[in-house]
């Protein structure tokens, strides 16, 4: 055992600690104030042109796309709130893996695998569909949101199952919440993303008044419970804290 003196010398080495659930808040809400940011200044100041389409009706919301990626300040905001959100993105995504293997049963591992892979897959294609826009290049915008949505939802699929049935260890409840809500947000994803959809394909097709709104509305759901479905993660490392010392560097560790 350490004497007295080594032990306290090598408390006051910790440069910082952090609840997880704390930090995890922290890093959502960059992108989740920036998307907020966006479509209200859209609104307020760019509402002609980001509610415009080429059908020329009236519609009332601005698409995602437009409202992030098309006029300034906001495609400015946009960014720079994914670029600071996505080292904690990544690292929450090498901590499922670690998550994985500890509390998935061994014939099931390369599932989780494959759901960190395509987590960390539709973080980049956010990255790139955030930095090039529709309006500056239009494939990569189009090719990066394809893969971003692929992604996502197999993801969320994937965690969720594997979450519910091919755990080694029985669910704590704070884990039995986070199964419920990732549950949750699934469905409502991807009901919202197919209903997204069919507004778009109407609008284009009719050109009736309101279309492009409801599509927007969908589209502006897709993204919260994406973001809702990530903040799960809260209640998965509910017991773990964030430290950096001088000696090891970033780690976690158990409250």
């Amino acid at each position: 055992m350490l004497p007295t003196y080594e032990r306290l010398n090598e408390s006051k080495k910790i440069v910082f600690r952090i609840k997880f659930a704390r930090l995890a808040a922290i890093a959502v809400s960059l992108p989740l104030g920036a998307f907020f940011f966006c479509v209200v200044w859209s609104l307020q100041f760019d509402f002609v042109r980001s509610t415009f389409t080429h059908c020329d009706v009236a519609n009332y919301l601005p698409s995602v796309s437009a409202a992030i990626g098309n006029y300034e300040p906001q495609k400015t905001v946009w960014r720079l709130a994914i670029i600071l959100h996505m080292p904690f993105r990544l690292a929450v995504a090498k901590m499922y893996m670690e998550y994985y293997r500890e509390h998935i049963r061994r014939n099931r591992r390369m599932f989780g695998i494959l759901a960190c892979t395509l987590n960390v897959i539709e973080d980049f294609a956010l990255f790139s569909l955030s930095l090039w826009t529709s309006a500056d290049n239009y494939e990569i915008h189009r090719n990066s949101f394809v893969v971003f949505i692929a992604c996502s939802e197999l993801y969320m699929l994937i965690s969720y199952l594997l979450n519910r049935n091919a755990r080694k260890i029985v669910l704590l409840p704070h884990e039995e919440k986070s199964l419920k809500f990732k549950r949750n947000l699934f469905l409502i994803n991807i009901v919202s993303f197919g209903l997204a959809g069919y507004c778009f394909v109407r609008h284009n097709a009719r050109c009736e008044t309101g279309v492009y709104t409801f599509f927007a509305l969908f589209e502006y759901i897709v993204v919260l419970t994406n973001m809702g479905f990530h903040m799960t993660s809260c209640w998965d490392f509910y017991a773990l804290n964030v430290v950096f010392d001088t000696r090891k560097g970033l780690y976690l560790t158990h409250l």
